[in-house]
């Protein structure tokens, strides 16, 4: 067999050349367009559920949302396993699919499942799913750098104007909020006055929900123009929320702010972010989605910053804490040109041992175009360039060119003694 493709390509060199010219060609384009990344992304292919109910207990949350889901879950098509963690106020349950099982897909039929499953959970506890994303997917995280701006303005910043521009960048599953505070309106309940009054705590809370509404009217013609009615009640401050109505006693009605104090202030926290040790800071990170180009997405939300930034308050500018290109370039820049001095350092070797440039130039030929055809197969197979995809090319051009010596060497030898008239032509 392998003499007949010897004798074939021999027969036919132009063929040969064309051939070999358009597998070049197509492996410039791989490397053109191949993925790349600094690190493989070996993370299990999975649909991560999240579950929030704030103020639980983790035994709680445990017994009543992580196993009734965990045992829904199971069953799925081309699952491997599921995994449950409980914490305070949160569960998480990872779901792992076969690597062969395309991700979307897998979210679908968690999805699907999830449907059914709303009926086993607590009333106002609804699961989520997790970003598209992977283990390796955070390539970009940032703070706003706003002097002046309070911890709450920030955060209303960034949720309300950044994360929902970066959100729109190709390739961006999702862009996550750290730091500062959320601002809500907040009632500090007096108990004793509440037993003054006779009033329980859902019934305020359904006075602020009750009031804190709008209602649609109808159309209303006029001499012949039409007037649109509808009633306004949204609170806006917390003055209006004091002047809501609880009940009404002896004709006089008891107000939120006889039982109880408002304030704005921000939610909760369990944690801060602290930049550098300079102090607190607001910021995102920048989630890429499950298979995307990690030095291309990077790019994309640089440049949508620039756009961002223009809208920005004045004195308010992005700060770049981590960036995964600087990585992705430094690390593969170092193992493609050790790859391109491989190549040079080989051809020179076999140029300077067979000392015969025809013979060289095979070998010489035959370098780029393995490692093109390789581009290739890694585009074939969705395999990025990274550390180990390009150190294993690199490897590869010492057997390359170990059998290219070998062989040419050989046929160099052959035709020698054939031309001193030591060997026979059957035996050539």
């Amino acid at each position: 067999m392998i003499e007949k493709l010897i004798s074939f390509s021999l027969r036919n060199r132009f063929m040969v050349l064309l051939i070999a010219a358009f597998l070049f060609g197509w492996g410039v384009y791989s490397v053109q367009n191949n993925k790349v990344d600094a690190i493989p992304d070996l993370s299990e292919n999975q649909v991560i559920v999240f579950t929030e109910w704030m103020g639980r207990s983790p035994q709680l949350v445990e017994d009543q949302i992580t196993y009734p889901l965990v045992t829904n879950l199971q069953g799925l098509p081309q699952v491997k396993y599921v995994r449950g963690t409980s914490m305070f106020g949160m569960s998480f349950i990872y779901v792992i699919f076969e690597e062969e099982t395309d991700v979307y897909w897998a979210r679908e039929r968690v999805l699907e499942r999830l449907s059914s499953a709303n009926n086993l959970l607590p009333d106002g506890v609804a699961p989520n799913l997790g970003p598209d994303g992977t283990g390796v997917g955070h390539i970009l995280w940032y703070t706003l750098d706003a002097p002046g701006m309070d911890l709450g303005e920030q955060r209303a910043l960034q949720d309300w104007y950044v994360k929902f521009a970066l959100q729109n960048v190709k390739g961006v599953s999702e862009v996550a909020s750290y730091g500062g505070f959320q601002k809500q309106y907040q009632l500090t309940l007096d108990p004793n006055k509440l037993t003054y009054y006779n009033l329980s705590v859902p019934q305020v809370i359904q006075a602020v929900r009750a009031n804190n509404n709008e209602a649609g009217g109808r159309k209303f013609e006029l001499s012949d123009i039409g007037y649109i009615i509808k009633t306004t009640g949204y609170l806006q401050s917390a003055e209006e929320i004091e002047n809501i109505a609880v009940t009404t006693q002896n004709t006089i009605p008891v107000r939120v702010r006889d039982v109880a104090s408002v304030q704005m202030t921000g939610e909760s926290r369990l944690g801060i972010f602290d930049l550098n040790g300079t102090g607190e800071a607001v910021g995102g990170i920048v989630v890429m989605r499950y298979g995307e180009n990690a030095a291309e997405v990077i790019e994309n939300v640089k440049e949508k910053m620039e756009e961002v930034a223009i809208g920005l308050p004045k004195g308010v500018k992005f700060n770049i804490v981590y960036d995964r290109s600087g990585l992705i370039n430094e690390s593969v820049a170092s193992v493609r040109n050790t790859l391109i001095e491989e190549m040079i350092v080989a051809s020179v070797i076999v140029f300077l041992f067979l000392f015969h440039w025809r013979s060289a130039l095979v070998i010489m030929i035959q370098l780029p175009l393995s490692v093109s055809i390789g581009f290739i197969l890694l585009n074939a197979f969705d395999i990025s360039s990274n550390i180990m995809s390009l150190t294993g090319i690199a490897l590869s051009v010492g057997v390359i060119v170990d059998d290219a010596i070998v062989m040419v060497e050989n046929a160099y030898r052959h035709l020698a003694d054939a031309e001193d008239g030591h060997l026979s032509e059957e035996e050539i």
